[in-house]
């Protein structure tokens, strides 16, 4: 969980957790906006952070320390993931594993988002319910659409729209809810 989802689950603003950790506000403000990144602040610093969040300072850190993977890589990972598991055990896999919550809680939304609509076409073409676990995720959508890499480089090297509309119109539903294109995710080397 980011600071940010700490501090709202705790209910308090940042201005009372810089009264209360004894932090400037300016650099509460500064790590919640992501001007400074809390994996650089000192000890003392994220000592009293955690102290006064009620969290570990490993709990608080660790959004921080972990690499986040290029979105185009990171749709590779989960469609080589889908190829080598099959269907169900990729859906079972998933579910259990959590991923989807964890990368919404890291504010991950385009992962969070992309696996969801994974686990939804997967669920669609075997014939299983929906995990209705994740039902709040599902009202969710991203303000942007997001298009595959080739599809943007097609469109601008030939500078032609019409293939981003054609990518548009053959997208697989369920990405398209959350404003995914994505027609294949099968087809991987």
């Amino acid at each position: 969980m980011t600071i940010n989802n700490i501090i709202e689950n705790n209910h308090i603003s940042k201005y009372r957790l810089a009264k209360n950790s004894g932090i400037p506000y300016m650099t509460i403000n500064d790590i919640c906006s992501g001007k400074a990144n809390l994996a650089d602040c000192n000890a003392k610093t994220i000592y009293k952070l955690s102290k006064e969040l009620g969290v570990s300072m490993e709990e608080l850190l660790e959004p921080y320390m972990l690499p986040r993977p290029a979105f185009e890589l990171f749709k590779s990972n989960v469609c080589h993931k889908l190829k080598s598991l099959g269907d169900i055990q990729f859906l079972i896999d998933t579910i259990e594993s959590e991923d989807i919550i964890t990368y919404y809680n890291r504010s991950w939304y385009p992962e969070c988002l992309y696996l969801l609509a994974m686990v939804d076409y997967i669920s669609r073409e075997n014939d299983v319910p929906l995990c209705e676990e994740y039902n709040q995720y599902r009202k969710l959508k991203l303000n942007d659409i997001i298009y595959p890499s080739s599809i943007l480089t097609a469109a601008a090297v030939s500078k032609n729209d019409n293939i981003k509309e054609k990518a548009l119109k053959n997208a697989i539903p369920e990405f398209m809810r959350f404003n995914i294109v994505e027609s294949e995710v099968r087809n991987v080397n």
